[in-house]
Order: structure tokens, then sequence, then C-alpha cells
């Protein structure tokens, strides 16, 4: 008889069908996963007929939301009161001389914001001062 112990076999585990799954899962999660942009304005424009003009490259751009909180080059200002508005662009503009100011407004903004924008800008020497809008649908097609 024999009574010495039968050596055991080493278990061994395939690892490359793991891996195969867990790839294709990965490949599979980053194409069907979208991105939202959150983290954007969404503001709706005002409508108007007029030709399209070209933007110069090197303008400022002053954002009014619903609310008439203000936004400059996408960076919020603290509050919506006049001399907080005035520091802020005061901050934007190159000391080489006037740059194009543009008001990109809300359709639903408060007139009153739009107006203390204006005079923030004429107060801090802001002359070149212009709005964006949309064209009405109809005249799109």
């Amino acid at each position: 008889m024999n009574l010495r112990p039968r050596p055991r076999d080493r278990i061994e585990i395939n690892l490359t069908a793991l891996i195969d799954v867990v790839f294709l899962l990965l490949i599979f999660f980053m194409v069907s996963t979208t991105f939202d942009r959150f983290s954007e304005l969404q503001i709706q424009l005002p409508e108007a007929d007029g030709e399209v003009s070209e933007s110069e490259p090197e303008l400022l751009e002053l954002v009014i939301d619903a609310e008439g909180r203000y936004y400059i080059d996408r960076q919020q200002v603290l509050n919506t009161e006049l001399e907080t508005l005035k520091r802020a662009l005061d901050k934007f503009v190159p000391e080489s001389g006037d740059v194009p100011l543009v008001i990109n407004a809300d359709a639903r903004t408060p007139h009153q914001a739009v107006i203390t924008a204006m005079d923030a800008a004429r107060q801090v020497g802001l002359v070149q001062i212009s709005f964006v809008i949309k064209e009405p649908v109809e005249a799109q097609e």
C-alpha cells in the first residue's frame, strides 16, 4: 500500500477572461456615458432683426441672468450693487485702453439690471457697448 501523500496539483486562476470582461465593461460605460454641462449659465436671449456682425477678438463679456445677477468672463460678481459692478468691471478692463463691452442679458432680466450695467460701464470708461441677441425663428429659415 502506498502511504505516501499524493502531491497536490497547484491551483491556477486564469485571469485573462476576467480582464477581458472588465475591459469590455469599461469601454461600454465610456461610450454610453453622456456628459452634461451644468456649470454653464442657461440664459434666454432676446430677439431682434438685423445683420450679424463679426466679433472682435479682444472684448469683455458681461452676462446678466434672469434674476439680474452679473457675470464677467464667467465669474459671478458678488452682488448687484452699482459700486461692486464698477469695481469688478475695472479689474477686467486692460490698461491699454478701451475694450468693447458685450452685454449678454437674458430676455427675462429686469430692465434695471441692464441700466445698472450700462451705467457702471460708462463710469468705468467703457463706451463701446453692444448687446447679444438672437434672430427670430422665422428669420432664421
